[in-house]
């Protein structure tokens, strides 16, 4: 339809045309695709390593951010950041792996849901796998 409008221009044209040309063919075959979203701690990248604190310190049962900061301390021997902490409770708000709870006075409080118990689950029997792989390695080291 519109490329039959396009064939009737001068030869000085052909650069216009040839632009044309490109644009609807590669943009027709490029239709944005709805992002998948990836149900694992490696589809945060660099941030798993907080959220995995964090879906630890829930997996006992609701806390709020400090109580959180508190038992990933105990965990890992050290204490993350603000930044770190409440960027990583946004991450795994946005994909449901927690969920907020209503507040009590100025604390909110953070549950782990079903699909985030799910996921630390998997993250788990990982760790499992290379633990056991890192064991024996060194009983023969």
């Amino acid at each position: 339809e519109s490329a039959a409008m396009w064939q009737n221009l001068p030869p000085s044209t052909d650069l216009l045309r040839l632009a044309y040309y490109y644009a609807l063919r590669y943009n027709s075959r490029r239709r944005p695709m709805a992002k998948k979203q990836d149900d694992s701690l490696a589809s945060l990248g660099r941030f798993s390593e907080p959220a995995l604190h964090i879906l630890i310190a829930l997996a006992d049962g609701p806390k709020h951010g400090y109580a959180m900061t508190q038992d990933i301390e105990v965990m890992t021997g050290s204490r993350p950041g603000p930044g770190t902490l409440y960027g990583a409770i946004a991450r795994l708000e946005a994909r449901q792996w927690i969920e907020a709870l209503p507040a009590e006075e100025r604390r909110r409080p953070y549950k782990l849901t079903s699909s985030g118990g799910r996921v630390l689950r998997v993250r788990r029997d990982a760790l499992k796998t290379v633990t056991k792989i890192a064991l024996s390695r060194l009983a023969n080291a």
